[in-house]
């Protein structure tokens, strides 16, 4: 025979020393010590599943090993606490013990709330109580679960880590295991592969040169550096697992190094249904500022708009080009390709070149023109940025926008003061049509036209008072450093282009047929009232000529 004990995740977590595999197996061994049928009880092998749920079968190793040797011959009788030891899913408990058992002529006892012995009582097998208790367990099953997601999420909405380990490059608090603090080795690794990326290096580059210098990946640096009983499911155990571009990836798109916290990005698809599926961006529980972060907040948005980019390295390059993923065909919006001839490097439209030539022209551009441009266009941008900024400081605080304030100020309350007096006069008109003044449709008709009024009045003073604040922000706003003109202030005197400069500057540069090109860049300097209708163009438009 077979004795069968399992410990739940939640059995361990309480202080229900009856759940014990210790209890269960002393009360197994003194029922079987209690048989006096003349029969021989032979215990052929004790089935422990510790600390496993009993939702799904699969998971349960002893479980299902206990179900190999009885297809083997080797066990006639299973004896078990409870049916909840063996099954708390309603429709495994009627398969179990309605087909499979049967088929293979295994005896089945349990012993607590619902007495079971398939071979001496086979009548309670049909016991209606039988099938109610499977649903009673499977409901407290569903239950506990719902209960343990709903602590979960509680500790997620106030930025508490839940995780088993925490992301690479951090450390579990030892004072509160619900926080995060910064692991010195792996996060100097972390700014390492996003200062690689950011001055143009492939990901694959990066990942040889990890792989290369020794540099132990995340899965292999838990286990072998902080000592803890990591193991990735996805790696295969026999091969010694190596940086790769998707693990650098998810380093690089992880919002957790800037200092917020960031969960609930899967969830099990059910109590019953141990999946894994992904969940909705907007769903995600994310608290900003609660860790100290690794990466800073400028660098990591740099890094995302790079990602979303359609880069790719040539043959044997480790170097990103200067302009990949910015080069777009101005017609079918299509990234361009990159073709070299002798000397010299052109661009193209990919869908002329690998699709049809019917459908896009060729709109080609060489290299060391476009370069020219793009720098002349960067130049004029700056130039035109820091002069923005000198003539912003001579604005003294901009008056006359003060002055626009001040008049919205005394405009507001002299409608306020309009609604007080409709107030009023709807107050005196009431008193009139319980003075029997005037008549009930006299006072409809008055009561309704004083009620309009004040709603224009409402609406019209929202309206101002909306205007008022955008008024005074602009006003807040004016003097301070914005964060591009501090960029334009850090290239003011560039006479090359680099990649660093068309990251942090360009947005996409469009090229035409018949030499023209335009160059977006990511941010149009605020305009506020400025002498001549100074501003800046987002947009600069170049003809280069025939290429």
């Amino acid at each position: 025979m077979a004795v069968y004990i399992r410990l739940s995740r939640e059995d361990s977590r309480s202080c229900d020393e009856s759940e014990s595999v210790t209890n269960q197996r002393s009360l197994l061994e003194k029922h079987i010590a209690q048989f006096n049928d003349g029969d021989d009880y032979i215990i052929i092998k004790e089935y422990v599943d510790d600390g496993i749920s009993g939702t799904t079968d699969d998971e349960r190793d002893s479980f299902q090993a206990m179900l190999t040797d009885i297809k083997n011959g080797r066990i006639n009788c299973v004896i078990v606490k409870d049916l909840a030891r063996s099954f708390r899913n309603y429709s495994d408990q009627g398969y179990y013990l309605d087909d499979w058992f049967p088929r293979h002529n295994v005896r089945f006892i349990s012993l607590f709330h619902q007495s079971l012995d398939s071979y001496k009582e086979p009548r309670t097998m049909r016991n209606i109580a039988v099938p109610i208790q499977g649903v009673m367990n499977e409901n407290h099953c569903a239950e506990t679960s719902d209960k343990i997601r709903e602590v979960f999420n509680d500790k997620r909405a106030k930025g508490e880590h839940i995780g088993s380990f925490a992301l690479y490059g951090y450390l579990k608090d030892p004072q509160n295991h619900n926080a995060l603090i910064v692991d010195k080795e792996a996060a100097a690794v972390v700014r390492n592969i996003y200062t690689l990326f950011l001055e143009g290096k492939s990901k694959n580059s990066i990942v040889r040169t990890l792989n290369e210098q020794g540099v132990l990946c995340p899965s292999i640096y838990k286990r072998e550096v902080l000592k803890l009983n990591y193991t990735n499911p996805k790696l295969d155990p026999a091969k010694k697992p190596l940086w790769t571009a998707t693990t650098l990836t998810t380093i690089l798109k992880n919002r957790i190094y800037c200092g917020d916290m960031v969960q609930g990005r899967y969830r099990i698809k059910s109590y019953k249904i141990h999946v894994q599926e992904r969940v909705p961006e907007e769903e995600w529980y994310i608290v900003q500022n609660t860790h100290e972060p690794i990466i800073d907040r400028t660098v990591f948005e740099k890094v995302q708009t790079l990602l979303k980019k359609n880069t790719r390295t040539g043959p044997q390059q480790n170097m990103l080009y200067l302009f990949s993923g910015f080069l777009r065909c101005a017609d079918c919006n299509k990234a361009m390709g990159r073709t070299k001839a002798g000397e010299y490097v052109y661009y193209h439209c990919r869908t002329y070149k690998h699709h049809s030539k019917e459908v896009c022209t060729k709109h080609s551009v060489k290299h060391d023109l476009l370069e020219k441009a793009v720098l002349y266009a960067v130049q004029q941008q700056i130039y035109l940025g820091v002069h923005h900024s000198k003539t912003m400081e001579q604005v003294d605080k901009a008056p006359s926008m003060k002055n626009q304030s001040i008049i919205l100020t005394h405009v507001i309350d002299k409608k306020k003061k309009e609604l007080t007096k409709i107030a009023r006069y709807k107050q005196a008109v009431w008193q009139d049509w319980k003075d029997n003044e005037i008549s009930r449709a006299e006072y409809c008709h008055m009561s309704e036209d004083y009620n309009r009024q004040a709603e224009n009045l409402k609406q019209a003073i929202k309206t101002l008072e909306r205007e008022r604040a955008e008024q005074e922000k602009a006003i807040d706003n004016i003097g301070r450093e914005n964060p591009l003109l501090a960029a334009f202030r850090q290239h003011e005197n560039i006479t090359n282009l680099t990649r660093e400069i068309v990251i942090e500057l360009i947005d996409t540069i469009k090229v035409y047929e018949k030499g023209n090109i335009s160059v977006r860049f990511k941010f149009q300097l605020p305009t506020f009232q400025l002498p001549q209708n100074f501003r800046t163009p987002k947009t600069s438009n170049f003809h280069l000529g025939a290429s």
